[in-house]
């Protein structure tokens, strides 16, 4: 999965959001700094060659969609991002986010039930296939 420039992510958010979409559709949807059609044209071609909208042909005019899910993209861009600047530890994350208050000791206590009760779900899994 290539990498995206800002203006192509934005793009893609607005294509997840509307599903189909054709050019006109997806200018209406920019609020500032609204490009050209010709330019938004060119940004929907490069996310098409890099494989993450395809197209129907109504004639001329393409209606195009995504194939890559908001999901999987979410998926990729925070491994590489933990990747690259938390040392690939999800502590360093947390911690950061402490640091910068932008995490509540509730949301914390929050994640902590959350991994809590995967693991019990997961240790349950496994006693039940054994019996």
């Amino acid at each position: 999965m290539q990498k995206l420039t800002n203006k192509e992510e934005e793009i893609m958010h607005i294509i997840w959001k509307l599903e189909k979409a054709f050019v006109k559709d997806i200018l209406a949807e920019i609020t500032e700094d609204q490009p050209h059609y010709n330019t938004l044209s060119t940004i929907v071609r490069n996310l098409e060659e890099k494989g993450y909208v395809s197209y129907k042909a109504y004639g001329k005019t393409h209606q195009y969609f995504p194939i890559v899910t908001k999901e999987a993209y979410k998926k990729r861009f925070m491994s590489t991002a933990i990747e690259h600047y938390f040392n690939n530890s999800y502590k360093n994350v947390v911690s950061f986010f402490a640091k910068e208050e932008k995490i509540s000791v509730e949301e914390l206590k929050d994640i902590i039930a959350l991994i809590e009760s995967k693991n019990l779900e997961e240790v349950d899994s496994k006693t039940s296939k054994k019996q």
